[in-house]
């Protein structure tokens, strides 16, 4: 009989048992990939149920490690949300990687698919975790499944970049995220995610939640925020599926979407509102915005661009959580998902250029929107999403955030958020005009991209505009969350 436990249960099950489907059938490439393909199709019709019946709140317990400690699903908006963007983009990436992976020559390919395929369930065990405890866990695996994804190449450039991609990662988790975890386990007697905040409910003083959420905010260090950054621009050095993975699909989204769960479940609105630290955290948010954004300009690399503008772009939700206001971190819910589609048609459009032309280096690029127009124009309609212009989706988070930053009486930030979008014109849209409006650097490409590697960038463009219109739907079934969340805190403290 079909329940929500066995679908809470099937969303890890499935993309793991789609990597021992891979391992197994490594040596029949067509059949190795359909496996991957059937796993991620099977994920989203799942997840598509679980975002369903979210509100009930279904819980499955899968462990006790110790009395009080407990590994457990929970499902709520939320994670749902974030389970449906990851399990989503992860068919279109699966389309985008067969192309490419094979477009390229790539090595050890049967290990890339099954990395992956882990990756996935690391992300689907941090969307739907009930508690901190499970949180961390799911998120060690997220964090160990994709450093052989960033080393892929296995030369010396690739070494280094895991490196610091693996010190960082497992330094900020260890050294400050697990201290958290057991400290809100010792003050509260619990790692419970809870409506209105563990610690707000317990009744914990400012200046112990100011170094908690210190803690936290640098712990989580998926989410990227100055000056914990470096490991996201050095992971570059993967193949642009990994980098497609990094950004939009699971784990900079899990660096945020736990930034955010943190905020809401384990301190509440309401906690944070009156935590001296949220303020000057608010501040590093808005620094790291407009910072990021200032670096990326003068990277002619178009990957190393596209990093630090995700960099610039995940503060957008660490902003929203530090602000303390429904608005706000509906503001950064939604940031999740818009800047998740179009980040990802930016990054399948430099691997898809690369492809074509092998040229990573903008300056390169005149002319080839003559020859690619389709792949240009969906890296426009990308870039636009993110720079905020509507009817693309992501101008909604923008609004939020300002009406956020507004409200909670932060109306300083609100020029970040401002400056944000001007220098993202200043550095997303020269590829545009240098593509579609300088002459040819060359009389024509050296090779025809597959489709596989064109197609998903346009289906992913079209999904920011879609999204744009799906913004009512959206807000009813997260605004919920952040002020039943509010209430819940206020009238704990």
């Amino acid at each position: 009989m079909w329940t929500p436990e066995l679908s809470l249960a099937l969303a890890l099950v499935l993309p793991a048992l789609g990597g021992v489907f891979v391992a197994l059938l490594g040596s029949r490439p067509n059949l190795r990939e359909a496996a991957t393909l059937i796993a991620a199709v099977l994920l989203a019709f799942n997840v598509a149920y679980l975002v369903e019946i979210a509100q009930g709140h279904p819980t499955l317990d899968l462990a006790t490690l110790a009395p009080g400690l407990h590994l457990v699903f929970r499902l709520e908006p939320l994670g749902a949300i974030f389970a449906a963007v990851a399990s989503g983009l992860w068919i279109v990436n699966s389309l985008y990687s067969i192309g490419y992976m094979r477009g390229n020559n790539e090595k050890n390919q049967t290990r890339f698919y099954v990395c992956f395929c882990i990756a996935i369930a690391g992300a689907m065990g941090v969307a739907l975790s009930g508690n901190l405890l499970t949180m961390f866990l799911f998120y060690e695996v997220l964090t160990l499944s994709t450093y052989p994804l960033v080393t892929h190449k296995g030369d010396a450039k690739a070494k280094r970049g895991g490196a610091i991609y693996l010190s960082i990662l497992l330094g900020t988790s260890i050294g400050l995220l697990l201290p958290a975890v057991i400290a809100t386990h010792f003050l509260a007697g619990s790692t419970d995610f809870v409506a209105g905040g563990l610690l707000a409910i317990n009744e914990i003083t400012p200046a112990i939640s100011s170094v908690l959420l210190v803690l936290f905010a640098f712990g989580i260090g998926k989410a990227a925020l100055m000056p914990v950054h470096p490991w996201l621009p050095n992971a570059m050095v993967a193949p642009t599926p990994v980098s497609a993975l990094l950004h939009a699909v699971a784990v900079v989204k899990a660096g945020v979407f736990a930034m955010l769960k943190v905020g809401t479940y384990i301190f509440g609105p309401a906690l944070i509102a009156i935590t001296p630290a949220a303020d000057a955290l608010a501040w590093i948010a808005g620094i790291s915005i407009v910072l990021a954004s200032v670096v990326a300009m003068t990277k002619d690399n178009l990957k190393a661009r596209l990093a630090f503008s995700t960099v610039s772009q995940l503060s957008y939700v660490t902003l929203g959580v530090m602000l303390g206001s429904p608005l706000a971190m509906l503001g950064g819910a939604l940031q999740i998902v818009m800047h998740a589609w179009g980040k990802i048609t930016l990054f399948m459009s430099a691997g898809a250029i690369y492809t074509a032309t092998g040229k990573t280096e903008i300056s390169q690029m005149d002319g080839l929107g003559r020859y690619m127009p389709w792949l240009f124009i969906a890296y426009t309609v990308g870039a636009l999403s993110i720079i905020g212009l509507p009817p693309l989706g992501g101008s909604w988070p923008k609004l939020f955030l300002l009406q956020g930053a507004w409200e909670s009486g932060h109306g300083w930030l609100m020029v970040a958020l401002i400056a944000s979008s001007i220098l993202n014109v200043a550095y997303l849209l020269p590829l545009s005009a240098r593509g579609f409006f300088s002459p040819p650097a060359e009389a024509k490409l050296k090779k025809q991209p597959p489709m596989l590697v064109i197609l998903p960038p346009v289906i992913t463009a079209a999904g920011v505009v879609v999204l744009f219109f799906l913004i009512g739907p959206l807000r009813d079934y997260l605004a919920p969350v952040f002020l039943s969340s509010t209430l819940a805190a206020e009238a704990a403290l």
